[in-house]
C-alpha cells in the first residue's frame, strides 16, 4: 500500500491542491517521521484533506463520512484511497476498532474533531472520538490548523483554476502531544481531553477562525502573562 500511496493518492491529492490553492506550511518540522499519530485538524471545506496530505510528509489514513462512500464513483476512490468510513454523530464503535488498527499498525491517522466542515472561519463544537483515540491508544495528537480552504469548493473549482485563481491557504502545524493515559476512561475525562485538543489546534488559527474555542485560547494566554 505505501508505494501506491505516494505513486497515487499523495501525487493526486498535491495536483489538485495546486490546482486551486497557493499553501503556505508553518511547522514541518514538528511531524514525527515514524510511529502511530494522530492528525487532527480544523475543518473547513473538502479540500482540507487533500491540502493536509499534500503538505504533510506521513502517510495518512483519513476518517472521512458513511455518506460519501455510498456515491458512485466518489465511493469508490475512497475506499481505494484507503479511507475508513464512520457514521458521524453517533459512538461508531466499528470506525473505532478500525482506528485503533491503524494506529497499531504505526500509519497517522488524520481526523476532523468536528465532525464535519464548517464552511466558514469558526470552529464548532468538537465530538469526542478523536480524544477517545487518544486516550486509548496513547498516540501522539498532532494539532493542525487549516486557514483559507473555506473559499475553496470542490470539484467546482476545477473552474477556477481555468480562471486562473488559485486561492491562497495557510497550514500552521503544532508540536504534538500526547494525553495521560487514565486506568479507566470516564465521560469526564474524555471530556477534558476533547477541550485540550481542540484549544491546542485554535491556538494555532488566526482568532476569527477559533470560533467557540476563542474563549479557551484567550484564558491560556492571560495564564501566561
Amino acid at each position: 500500500m505505501a508505494p501506491w500511496y505516494w505513486a497515487n493518492i499523495h501525487t493526486w491529492a498535491t495536483a489538485l491542491v495546486h490546482l486551486n490553492a497557493r499553501v503556505q506550511v508553518q511547522g514541518l518540522e514538528h511531524v514525527p517521521r515514524r510511529g502511530p499519530l494522530i492528525v487532527a485538524s480544523n475543518h473547513l471545506s473538502l479540500a482540507d484533506p487533500p491540502i493536509i496530505t499534500a503538505v504533510v510528509p506521513r502517510r495518512i489514513v483519513w476518517m472521512a463520512k458513511k455518506e460519501l462512500f455510498d456515491i458512485p464513483g466518489l465511493g469508490l476512490a475512497f475506499h481505494l484511497f484507503g479511507c475508513l468510513p464512520v457514521r458521524r454523530f453517533e459512538a461508531d464503535l466499528g470506525a473505532l476498532r478500525e482506528a485503533r488498527r491503524v494506529l497499531e499498525r504505526g500509519l497517522a491517522l488524520g481526523m476532523f474533531p468536528e465532525g464535519t466542515r464548517s464552511g466558514r472561519p469558526g470552529m464548532n463544537r468538537a465530538w469526542p472520538g478523536t480524544a477517545l483515540l487518544a486516550l486509548q491508544t496513547g498516540a501522539p495528537v498532532l494539532p493542525v490548523g487549516i486557514m483559507g480552504s473555506e473559499h475553496i469548493r470542490l470539484p467546482g473549482d476545477i473552474v477556477a483554476f481555468l480562471r486562473l485563481r488559485r486561492y491562497p491557504v495557510r497550514v500552521v502545524i503544532g508540536r504534538p502531544f500526547t494525553l495521560p493515559r487514565p486506568e479507566r476512561l470516564r465521560t469526564a475525562q474524555v471530556e477534558r481531553a476533547t477541550e485540550a485538543i481542540m484549544a491546542r489546534i485554535a491556538g494555532l488559527l488566526d482568532p476569527p477562525y477559533r470560533g467557540v474555542y476563542a474563549r479557551v485560547v484567550a484564558e491560556a494566554m492571560e495564564g501566561k502573562e
